[in-house]
């Protein structure tokens, strides 16, 4: 019976819905408003079923669709408009642009270029393979990058073990492995598209505070290339010092990259095209919404529009997109550089995880449970901004250790927009740190796909990543708080010490 309790059936199919039940019909947090409690039902239903993923996570975002109407917390309508949206489309085409690059090998010969002109010393070789990893994981998924650096990494290594002793290729090989993981999650946060938890904080930020700024891919990236810099910095200086040779005018040469590189061939007609999209691409996004920090104000090319707030990033991922299934290819008769076959490997799950995520937004505030949250923990007020900065960041990147990021950013960011409302602080101060600190979680396997992947190439135990990542972690999370504290306010609209107008709540 005690393991029956202790088991994720007892609590995601018994305990939980109990209590659900419980807030659904029985309880009133909120007298005068009963949707409080129905909402908070559904919330805690659907935060036990993502964290013990007992159905699947994407499963389990559809709930709102159900619930929320039956319930009368949203019309039906309303809800399942939440699902799609240019966020989604963002997701799609930058997405599509990642598999048209994998499909013609692009990605693996953009990595190896850089090994090439990297490589040399020890430092060199990891800096190159982290590098490589988070400049690809800024633009395609993270999960995908790692799998395609592993085996290089595990290639490179056979050849370097032959001049290393039993110990140094054991550890340097904890370097190579771990920097791929890490620099696979610390790209990500890099861009918008490098992170689920970056998409759903951009939805989920405009559907609770409508009238806010939009945050563009332009001003993300302006605001979140350096902080990703630093972080990588960070981690390469870290496992370079825990990991290094202690074998002196150590040198390896570049012979293996350059039989990898030369294996590929000549560049083709399809990887021209799509590097030449790809580079349009970003910079369509990069250059599309103006760029304002301190007193320099740059236009962005959607100012030549007579609509522009017509247009987002969504609107050029797709369009960009398009062309991946028009042009044809050249070494394939009758192929275009993508065709329906692709359509199926695009992530659904993940399109309908960021829905959930958005109709629980929604609903957190039609409810009004995001600021009836925030009214019981109004005495967060009392303590500086920076060191609840710091707790929020450090509390997301522990719980991420253990649970999806992108279901734990999503379940989060509406609790903290009502707290940041109740205690008049601006909300980017809470829900930036908690999005990024999303992506930083390296102490477990579980924590990350890339974490996971590199874990099963059987060179690396859990302590040695647990022991190696905690120190990361806490650094992290120290660089993260100062960074938004101190860089975000001149990047975003936050005046520390004035709570902003398009944050009041309704009336």
């Amino acid at each position: 019976m005690l393991k029956f309790i202790r088991s994720k059936l007892f609590w995601a199919f018994i305990f939980t819905p109990a209590l659900s039940l419980y807030l659904l019909f029985f309880s009133r947090l909120a007298p005068e408003n009963p949707l409080v409690s129905k909402t908070l039902g559904i919330a805690i239903l659907m935060a036990v079923w993502w964290v013990t993923e007992v159905i699947p996570l994407a499963i389990t975002a559809l709930i709102p669709i159900a619930a929320f109407p039956i319930l009368g917390i949203m019309n039906g309508k309303d809800v399942s408009s939440t699902y799609i949206n240019h966020i989604i489309f963002l997701f799609i085409g930058g997405f599509l642009m990642a598999l048209a690059m994998e499909k013609w090998n692009l990605h693996k010969r953009i990595a190896l270029k850089i090994l090439l002109i990297i490589g040399g010393g020890p430092a060199r070789v990891l800096f190159g393979f982290m590098f490589a990893t988070a400049f690809l994981s800024m633009w395609m998924s993270n999960t995908a990058t790692a799998m395609m650096m592993v085996p290089i990494v595990l290639s490179v290594l056979l050849k370097l073990e032959e001049k290393l002793n039993k110990k140094d290729a054991a550890n340097y090989s904890l370097a190579l492995l771990l920097g791929v993981a890490y620099s696979a999650s610390i790209g990500g946060i890099a861009t918008l598209v490098g992170s689920p938890p970056n998409l759903s904080f951009v939805r989920i930020f405009s559907i609770i505070f409508p009238k806010a700024p939009e945050i563009s891919f332009s001003e993300w990236f302006v605001f979140a290339l350096p902080l990703s810099l630093a972080l990588f910095f960070l981690v390469f200086i870290w496992l370079y010092i825990l990991f290094k040779p202690k074998q002196k005018g150590i040198t390896f040469s570049n012979e293996l990259f350059r039989k990898e590189y030369l294996a590929l061939g000549k560049a083709s007609f399809e990887e021209k095209t799509i590097l030449l999209l790809f580079i349009l691409l970003a910079f369509l996004w990069i250059s599309r919404a103006g760029i304002s920090i301190g007193s320099i104000n740059l236009l962005g090319w959607d100012s030549l529009f007579t609509n522009k707030s017509y247009l987002n990033d969504g609107t050029v991922a797709i369009f960009i997109s398009l062309f991946l299934f028009i042009i044809p290819a050249k070494n394939k008769k009758g192929e275009k550089l993508l065709d329906q076959n692709i359509i199926p490997k695009l992530p659904w799950h993940i399109v309908l995880l960021f829905g959930g995520g958005f109709a629980l937004a929604a609903g957190f505030t039609h409810s009004g449970l995001s600021l009836w949250i925030g009214e019981q923990v109004k005495w967060l007020e009392r303590f500086h901004p920076l060191l609840i900065i710091f707790g929020i960041a450090l509390t997301m990147s522990l719980l991420t250790e253990l649970t999806s990021n992108t279901a734990t950013t999503e379940m989060f960011l509406p609790i903290l927009a009502g707290i940041a409302v109740s205690i008049k602080i601006n909300p980017l101060l809470l829900m930036l740190p908690a999005t990024f600190a999303a992506s930083l979680a390296f102490m477990l396997p579980v924590a990350t796909p890339p974490n996971a992947i590199v874990f099963g190439t059987n060179r690396i135990q859990v302590l040695q990543m647990a022991r190696a990542g905690f120190v990361l972690n806490l650094l992290a999370v120290v660089l993260l708080s100062l960074f938004v504290y101190y860089y975000g306010k001149i990047i975003f609209p936050i005046e520390i010490n004035q709570f902003p107008n398009w944050a009041l709540p309704k009336g």
